[in-house]
């Protein structure tokens, strides 16, 4: 196990030996550079730089003429503008969908088309839950919103409409 552990730190000092020297030569047409092999010796190569490499004092040829760059538009846009309605989602009490509106790339307003409204007690709190809902789609400018409280079923559906709508104003 030791000469295992000597051998290769000879090895690896060699290798790293003949790195150094190797770059402090230059301008010599005949440069010797170790090549590890799968057993402990090293194979030891002749390397003779070929005409086209340059050395670090003289500069690369210059292109005697600069072609035409192509004109490209790139659109940075993510989303269409317009507005996109989003999949009837099922909120337990009934269902919700939404119409999203983008423009300029951004979410600028967002309607309920459809909610739980056929119980005094949904009807509450929707009238609660909807302009949170609304809000925080515009404020994140995606579907990764918090739930409001009591209006768990709702807030879920909403995300579920809101992020079909997204989808389909993807670029």
């Amino acid at each position: 196990m030791k000469k295992t552990a000597l051998a290769a730190f000879i090895v690896v000092s060699f290798i790293v030996y003949a790195i150094i020297e190797q770059s402090n030569v230059s301008g010599t047409n005949n440069q010797i550079a170790a090549v590890p092999t799968a057993s402990p010796t090293v194979a030891l190569a002749t390397v003779t730089p070929s005409t086209s490499v340059h050395s670090p004092t003289s500069a690369p040829p210059r292109p005697t003429s600069i072609p035409a760059t192509p004109t490209v538009v790139v659109s940075n846009h993510k989303f269409k503008d317009g507005q996109f309605t989003g999949d009837v989602a099922d909120a337990y009490y009934g269902n919700v969908q939404v119409r999203v509106t983008f423009n300029n790339d951004k979410i600028t307003d967002v309607k309920f088309l459809d909610y739980p409204q056929d119980r005094g007690h949904s009807i509450e709190i929707n009238q609660y839950a909807m302009p949170i809902l609304i809000s925080e789609a515009i404020s994140a400018q995606s579907a990764n919103v918090d739930s409001v409280s009591g209006a768990t079923a709702t807030s879920g559906a909403f995300i579920q409409s809101l992020q079909s709508a997204i989808n389909q104003a993807k670029v």
